[in-house]
């Protein structure tokens, strides 16, 4: 039996590893732990790790120690200490974390110093923040590599990856996505007073290394309104300047045409953007989880640059953050009902519990060496252009 270790720090990447962390608990082979941080801890934004505890996990073991701060790297080094601790104690085989914040950097680092093979979810992908440093410093930290598609898989390649240890699954959440397990809309919008007949999603994060957020935030929370559209707004993450933005979006509170959440539980959010009319801000959601319902998505500035092409996805509209064209994207979005499958079909988890036996019952070291790529520029263009597209 393998003891895994499921690092989670906010509600976005456990809707990632969630169809993974519940194969391997029913998995024999398989003896998993899930380690609650970050956010999840954080009232504010919705105490989401009492969802987390509702999903009946075995072993769930909640950070006491972690204090969340206004400094991004007090917070890494916070979760270190205490996931350092936990770790020595229980011994695991693999640790698992996804994406590209603190939390995923952090249980990647306690797990190269203490000679433990970590799994990284979703890496060799491109950002438009200070998450690109964090998700390739958290790839060479990693021994196994669980990408969204080929594009990803080469861009690990390029870091210097073995390619037997890099594997297409998907993203795990459309495991999710497309069960018939989601709740009902009407379920849904009873129990969180959604009025609104028809409605869009707004999740508007901040980007840690833009000087200009107020700005960007109040043209955002001015478009919005004068759309006169209904929106469901869900807070930002505790990024650096989040503040800012929940200040600029605080003003909307007392409009008819606007509910806020601090959080939402995965599966509801499913539910609430597979019926929005479209989904507008910077959160990933407008560029995975919104393609793969077909729901328009107005996608702002630079958060996400680079992580799609339109050519496919084309349920996304790109602008910046001025009123005048985030109003004319609105306008234009029912254009944009398309579907897109470039992020997995559905069986991410299978795909990884498979991959893990294989990769962990040939009990090789942590030790990696450089992989060399030998290609030039051209033929990344050509491989991106004819194997990724």
């Amino acid at each position: 039996m393998y003891r895994l270790v499921f690092l989670t720090g906010t509600r976005a990447d456990y809707g990632k590893l969630k169809s993974i962390m519940q194969l391997c608990e029913k998995d024999s082979s398989f003896e998993i732990y899930v380690y609650v941080t970050g956010m999840h801890l954080c009232s504010e934004y919705g105490q989401t790790a009492d969802e987390i505890k509702k999903d009946g996990y075995n072993n769930i073991i909640i950070n006491e120690d972690y204090k969340q701060t206004e400094k991004m790297d007090e917070n890494t080094a916070l979760t270190m200490l205490a996931f350092s601790k936990f770790v020595r104690e229980i011994k695991p085989d693999l640790i698992v974390v996804h994406g590209d914040r603190t939390e995923p950097l952090a249980g990647a680092a306690v797990g190269v110093l203490n000679n433990i093979k970590v799994a990284h979810i979703e890496g060799g992908e491109v950002t438009g923040t200070a998450d690109e440093f964090m998700r390739h410093a958290v790839t060479k930290l990693s021994s196994y590599h669980f990408v969204a598609n080929d594009e990803a898989k080469f861009r690990v390649l390029q870091l210097g990856e073995k390619e037997e240890n890099v594997f297409v699954i998907g993203s795990p959440d459309i495991d999710i996505m497309l069960s018939d397990s989601l709740p009902k809309l009407i379920d849904v919008k009873e129990k969180y007073s959604v009025n609104f007949d028809k409605y869009s999603v707004c999740i508007y994060h901040p980007v840690t290394t833009d000087n200009d957020t107020a700005k960007k935030a109040e043209n955002l929370a001015e478009a919005l309104k004068k759309s006169e559209k209904n929106y469901v707004i869900i807070k930002s993450n505790n990024d650096f300047n989040n503040e800012i933005i929940i200040e600029k979006f605080d003003r909307l509170r007392g409009n008819k045409n606007f509910v806020f959440y601090d959080s939402l539980p995965f599966e509801e959010f499913l539910t609430l953007l597979k019926n929005a009319e479209f989904i507008i801000g910077n959160s990933s959601a407008g560029v995975r989880e919104a393609c793969v319902y077909g729901v328009p998505a107005i996608d702002l500035g630079t958060r996400q640059n680079k992580r799609y092409n339109t050519q496919i996805m084309r349920n996304i509209i790109h602008t910046d953050e001025n009123t005048d064209e985030i109003l004319t994207a609105i306008s234009k979005a029912n254009e944009h009902r398309f579907f897109s499958r470039y992020f997995g079909n559905g069986n991410s988890a299978t795909l990884f519990c498979a991959a893990i036996k294989n990769r962990l019952a040939k009990e090789e070291s942590v030790q990696k060496v450089f992989v060399d790529l030998e290609v030039t520029s051209k033929s990344i263009e050509n491989y991106i252009n004819e194997v990724c597209y």
